[in-house]
Parts: C-alpha cells; structure tokens; sequence
C-alpha cells in the first residue's frame, strides 16, 4: 500500500504522462536553478538579500495597514495563478506582521447548494473589506473563468453571463471606494510539477494536494487556453491584472507586495523601498500571453 497521497498520482505523472522536455528538466536541475529556459533568472534570489527586501517590505506593510486603520480605507487583494504557483506563500508573507483583525485572508470553500442557487458574485460580496480593513482573497469570482470551466463545473452559458457582468461588478468596486489589486501568479510547467513531487513526498505539506490537483497536471492546455481568455477579459483600467513570474518564489514575494504598496499612498512611505515591481518578472497580461507554454 502506498504512503504517497493517491497512491503515488502525481508521481505516476512524472515517469508515465509528463512531456519528456519536463521530465528532463526535473531530473537535471541543481536544487536552486529555474527549470524554466525563459525565466530572466539562472538561480533563485540570494537569501541573505532577500530576507533583507523582505524584511524593509513587511516594515511597509505594516506602515500601510496603520494608514488604511486610520483613513478607514478598503483594500481588497485578489490573488490567483495555477495550483503550486505559491499563492499561500505570498499571502503568509504579506500578513506575517499585520494585525489579524484588520488584514485578513477569505479562503472560500465549495458553494454550498444555497450559494451555487444564488447569483454568482453574492458569496463573495459579505466577504469584502469594511472600512479600515484589508482583505486577501485566496481564490476568487475568477474560479469561474478557469478552475470551473476547465473541470465542467460550470455550464457555458454561465461562464459567458459571468464574464459580462464581471467589468460593472469590479467597476462598482472601485467607484464605491475599494481599492482593487488582482495578482495572477504564474509558474512554469516543470517548476509547478517539481514543487507537486516535494508536496507529495513531504508529510508537513501532502495536504495541500488534491484530486484538482492531479487531474489538472493532465489538463495543462486547457487551463492556458482559459487563463488567457480571463486574464484579458478581467483586464480593466480601474482594476488592472498584475502578473507575476512565481518560478522564484523568493523574487515573487518581493514583487506580490511592492505591486500591493506601489497602488496605495499612505503616510510614511519609503518610496527607496517601495520601488516598482520588477518588470522582467511583473507586468499585465502580456507577461502571460508572451510565454503561454509557461505559465
């Protein structure tokens, strides 16, 4: 009997199903290099450097949220990307020093048989920032525009009724005084099969695997076909998609909170810290749409 999680699934992946190029690319790497031929990065930022930017960055934060407790501010924080992208990785860093009451993750189960009876956006709106609040959403209204078109949990027409409502609900948002940040986080093929082997192997993190998981290895275009699509038709002037290059989780992290901070002009901001997110990793849609067979 297997100790792995699905009895060895996304390993039986690896050495049956998983295109040769990635098999390869797992199989010689070194521990800290990017599987990724395009990524702008041979190696994975230098620790010592990035304890040090994350650290002046977390001072920020923290700085940030007292403005947004004082001015009675609403900060809603979307982030998105493929399963193993480092989304949870992000967010922990983000609130790492931050008080809990005021800056909080909404990590949304499945619909209940209520909820998938209600319209769409409902569930996700009593989860929005009140004033002095910052909220992260773990996942979003955007599972519609992938994960449940991808998996057949949505029917066309629904995603379609999703996709033009979506400017005018976003649009309300922001017009009503939220303040919106969208962050796709965006990992290659071999990077996102390499960290699914370490989760498999690793007794502390098995559980973040699922069957979406390991049938989603197999569903690679699918999902790139349905990412460009939402990414493109979420894109908007008043709340922008951010794209983020997440094969170096380190250099993802810097670059998740500098596009948070770089949006917001609270008091005391350290604009020599708060520089703009690195554009050879960050940039809109056309991050993604310039590498589709990597992210």
């Amino acid at each position: 009997m297997s100790n792995l999680p699905f009895d060895g699934a996304i390993s039986d992946f690896f050495r049956n199903e998983a295109p040769p190029e990635v098999r390869e690319a797992i199989e010689t790497a070194r521990k800290d290099s990017m599987l990724d031929p395009s990524y702008p990065y041979e190696a994975r930022l230098e620790k010592d450097a990035y304890r040090d930017e994350l650290a002046a960055l977390q001072i920020e934060l923290v700085k940030c949220l007292t403005w947004v407790r004082e001015t009675r501010r609403r900060v809603a924080v979307v982030f998105e990307g493929r399963d193993a992208a480092g989304k949870g990785g992000c967010i922990a860093r983000v609130r790492a020093h931050l008080n809990p009451r005021a800056a909080s993750v909404v990590a949304l189960p499945k619909p209940t048989e209520r909820e998938a009876s209600q319209w769409y956006f409902q569930r996700y709106i009593e989860h929005l920032p009140a004033g002095g609040e910052i909220r992260m959403f773990d996942r979003s209204w955007y599972n519609r525009g992938v994960v449940e078109h991808v998996f057949g949990f949505c029917k066309p027409e629904e995603r379609a009724t999703f996709f033009a409502q979506l400017p005018d609900f976003e649009d309300m948002l922001v017009q009503d005084g939220i303040h919106v940040v969208k962050i796709w986080l965006n990992v290659g093929r071999a990077e996102q099969l390499r960290r699914f082997l370490e989760r498999e192997a690793d007794l502390l993190k098995q559980w973040k695997l699922s069957w979406i998981d390991v049938e989603g290895l197999k569903r690679w275009d699918a999902y790139s076909e349905a990412i460009t699509e939402t990414l493109w038709r979420g894109h908007s002037g008043k709340a922008p998609w951010t794209v983020i290059r997440s094969d170096d989780k380190r250099r993802a992290r810097i670059a998740v909170i500098r596009a948070i901070l770089s949006g917001l002009d609270y008091a005391r901001k350290d604009k020599d810290v708060v520089i703009r997110p690195d554009p050879a990793i960050c940039g809109g849609p056309e991050m993604w749409t310039d590498n589709p067979a990597h992210g």
